[in-house]
């Protein structure tokens, strides 16, 4: 199999995507998790997001089960800070590094799904959440490697003299991303040195920026095939049509304060069979929350080749459906990376 990360090339760093308890049977969640966590770690990904929100199961516990059943692939924990305090959330990271020797990154949550907010009587502003959301990480970063007692004052957050046992190795420090689909998500990854990322559109409408001081990322699934026409026939089958779900969307859009949801919603695809690689039919049909890129290995590396081109370097894959959907995508990938000067 091909790696993602060898070879000649631009480097980059590819996550993969964690399964969800709400598409899964409780009997068979486990397992589930523990093979596409396999199938990522043996296509050469760097991590596994795993998401957050009020209706799927706790993202520090889905770490764990990852982390049992994997040599090194990295959780890429979302953390939301209403569901817990800076504190809590770091000593979950010293504790698995303690326990495992293993790496945990995070993805930095400031928004989600704004009926979870209110229901939790969060009411915060849009922006407003990504200020508390760089207090917040601030807090995480000064307790894991703060060798002394931790203080902090803030807006949101206040510590005196905290001290966090078990100490984390340095060597496991995780990396933090966060949503650079607003100003208010890029000032934060800019706070932060963190890695911005975002729901892309079409390569040729993002606008290069050589000089960027922030590491920049897409969240795409990608369904490569050796021809289009394979590549289409596996789309069109994977993601029917469906008219409850079209439903869905349209009420999501309604209330959402989500910048990239506005922005994925506002070009027009009316149709499944689109001509072009990029595709948002799923995400139009909410069976999925990013866009696709789909076609022959060499079409969907002339895609990936403009994201690189335009500075992107990390990728976060959608769920994958079986181990050949990231052999298909590693080819892809390669030969994007090949074609761009490191």
């Amino acid at each position: 199999m091909v790696r993602v990360m060898e070879g000649k090339g631009v480097r980059i760093r590819v996550y993969t995507t964690c399964p969800q308890t709400k598409d899964v049977a409780a009997a068979d969640y486990a397992e589930r998790v523990a093979e596409v966590a396999r199938w990522s770690e043996e296509a050469g990904c760097h991590g596994i997001l795993v998401y957050t929100d009020n209706g799927i199961a706790d993202p520090w516990l889905v770490a764990q089960l990852i982390i049992q059943s994997t040599q090194a692939l990295s959780p890429l924990v979302a953390v939301q800070p209403v569901y817990m305090t800076p504190y809590a959330a770091a000593k979950m990271v010293a504790t698995l590094g303690y326990l495992h020797g293993r790496r945990v990154d995070l993805n930095m949550v400031a928004g989600g799904f704004r009926k979870d907010l209110l229901s939790l009587c969060d009411d915060t502003a849009h922006d407003d959440r990504y200020v508390r959301l760089v207090e917040y990480a601030q807090v995480v970063r000064g307790l894991l490697t703060s060798s002394k007692p931790f203080s902090f004052e803030g807006t949101y957050y206040s510590l005196v003299n905290a001290r966090l046992e078990p100490r984390l190795d340095e060597r496991l420090l995780p990396d933090f991303t966060v949503s650079g689909s607003s100003p208010a998500g890029m000032a934060a990854a800019r706070a932060l040195g963190a890695t911005a990322v975002k729901y892309p559109q079409p390569p040729h409408r993002e606008a290069p920026d050589p000089g960027a001081v922030v590491a920049a990322g897409i969240r795409v699934g990608v369904i490569a095939r050796p021809t289009d026409t394979e590549a289409w026939e596996v789309a069109h089958e994977r993601f029917p049509a469906d008219r409850l779900g079209q439903l869905t969307h349209a009420v999501a859009m309604s209330v959402t304060d989500s910048e990239w949801h506005k922005q994925l919603s506002a070009p027009e695809d009316g149709a499944p069979a689109s001509p072009d690689a990029y595709w948002l039919w799923p995400f139009q049909n909410y069976q999925t929350f990013c866009p696709y890129l789909v076609g022959s290995y060499d079409r969907v590396a002339d895609e990936l080749r403009l994201y690189l081109e335009r500075g992107f370097r990390t990728f976060i894959l959608d769920i994958p459906r079986s181990a050949d959907d990231l052999e298909h995508a590693n080819l892809a990938f390669e030969r994007a990376r090949s074609s761009v000067a490191a």
